[in-house]
């Protein structure tokens, strides 16, 4: 096979490929084989013609050389594909510019190119992560946790604040609709906690017992409510002193101090693991904005989209639930769910296409030497030969692919190394605490 590519305009390419006979003639092969073994004729078993029965049977050798096309053009592209190493994102559209009965066969092909793209900026990347330090005021919070299990509630005489206990009586009338309005006593709220209304909390404070709140809110499914709350009694937690003989006695440390360290340090455990979980995906999508959106090819949001789709209706049937049920438990209609999906998948096209941009901007083309290394490990996953992926990938026209994801895997490893990390404080972040494993529990 000899192929040829050139660059057209809008990220086409055109493939111009050409077979030599030896190849057409292993073509005419296979399509022979395949048609005897599904027309009858008198006198042979299926799959016992002999191949000059066999054209003669079907209408001559122009014939089963169409047919020796139709069944092999997907491998004779895809082989164009591999030997040119372009990188179609489309279908392509294909031109027999030559299929006589005998002689080399010729073609050509114009598909859609997944484009180049240059970035810059890719060195002063700062990406935000949840911060992995601990504040006093979170150990404070964690420890008032084991103490509140001991608390007294006390009545108070004063304006709310935040964690107290109120208890109310609660009406809740939907606007416009017929349905009985929800009415409760003695219901007991703790402020902060948002469980009645989204401004509930901020509207409370300051208030005192005796008094009335009145406010519209959200109850779901778009219906609004008009809430009215009658303020009765207001309580606080009057939390044990934190002393050694309460820890002994409330918890399995034998001191403040040694309850203050475990928590410290289990905090500060979870605390890196959050930001560790997060690196990734926080550098990629920061990684991301150094590319526009109007360079990501419809052709690609569109596939990433509808692969997302079928992933999401896989999910859902292995949780015995349909499309529909799940549009109406996310209170979502169909074209909302098509819009998050598409903006997923563009921010998707996106991150691909600056890891591919990436690696040309700093020089990070995998060697033959780590493709291989790459390519045995996967076959290892797979449970496949290397030279049977190798082969596969080759007749597929995947080997760009293929090539382009090891490329990516090394720039995802030069940002790790490269970006900097900050907290949502902008206090840039010890590359270190990223890199240490919190499996198992050190006194650090």
């Amino acid at each position: 096979m000899r192929a040829i590519s050139t660059s057209l305009d809008n990220n086409r390419i055109k493939l111009v490929v050409e077979l030599d006979d030896a190849e057409m003639d292993e073509a005419l092969d296979a399509a022979a084989a395949s048609l005897a073994k599904q027309v009858s004729v008198k006198g042979f078993r299926k799959g016992k013609v002999p191949k000059n029965v066999l054209v003669a049977h079907i209408g001559g050798l122009e014939v089963l050389r169409a047919e020796a096309i139709r069944e092999s053009m997907p491998d004779f592209y895809a082989r164009a594909v591999a030997d040119t190493l372009i990188d179609p994102i489309g279908q392509p559209d294909i031109n027999v510019t030559s299929a006589e009965e005998e002689g080399p066969f010729t073609f050509e092909a114009e598909v859609e190119v997944r484009p180049v793209v240059t970035i810059t900026g890719q060195r002063d990347l700062r990406v935000t992560l949840p911060s992995p330090n601990v504040s006093d005021d979170e150990v404070e919070a964690q420890m008032n946790r084991y103490r509140e299990t001991d608390a007294i509630l006390k009545d108070v005489d004063r304006p709310i604040v935040t964690g107290d206990l109120v208890t109310m009586d609660i009406r809740v009338q939907q606007i416009g609709t017929d349905v009985e309005p929800l009415e409760m006593s003695d219901f007991m709220y703790t402020v902060g906690s948002g469980t009645i209304t989204e401004g509930v909390d901020e509207l409370i404070l300051g208030l005192k017992a005796g008094e009335e709140l009145k406010l519209n809110g959200n109850v779901g499914g778009g219906v609004v409510a008009t809430y009215e709350m009658k303020l009765k009694q207001v309580k606080e937690r009057e939390l044990p002193e934190l002393t050694d003989e309460w820890a002994q006695e409330n918890t399995d440390w034998t001191s403040a101090e040694e309850m203050r360290d475990a928590i410290v340090n289990q905090m500060r455990r979870t605390k890196i693991v959050e930001a560790q979980m997060s690196q990734r995906d926080a550098m990629l999508v920061a990684l991301a904005e150094l590319v526009n959106e109007d360079v990501a090819p419809d052709v690609l949001v569109d596939a990433e989209t509808n692969e997302r789709l079928h992933d999401l209706g896989h999910r859902l049937s292995q949780q015995n639930m349909n499309l529909e049920s799940f549009l109406q438990v996310t209170n979502q209609t169909p074209e909302q769910l098509l819009a998050t999906l598409r903006e997923d998948a563009l921010r998707g096209v996106r991150i691909d296409l600056a890891l591919r941009a990436l690696v040309v901007a700093e020089n990070l083309e995998p060697t033959p030497e780590e493709i291989d290394e790459e390519l045995e490990k996967t076959a290892e996953s797979m449970d496949v030969d290397a030279e049977i992926l190798r082969t596969n990938l080759r007749d597929t026209g995947r080997v760009t692919t293929f090539n382009a994801e090891v490329a990516k895997m090394k720039a995802s490893r030069w940002l790790t190394d490269n970006v900097t990390f900050i907290d949502p404080e902008g206090i840039e972040i010890d590359r270190e605490l990223l890199r240490a494993d919190q499996s198992v529990e050190s006194n650090a």
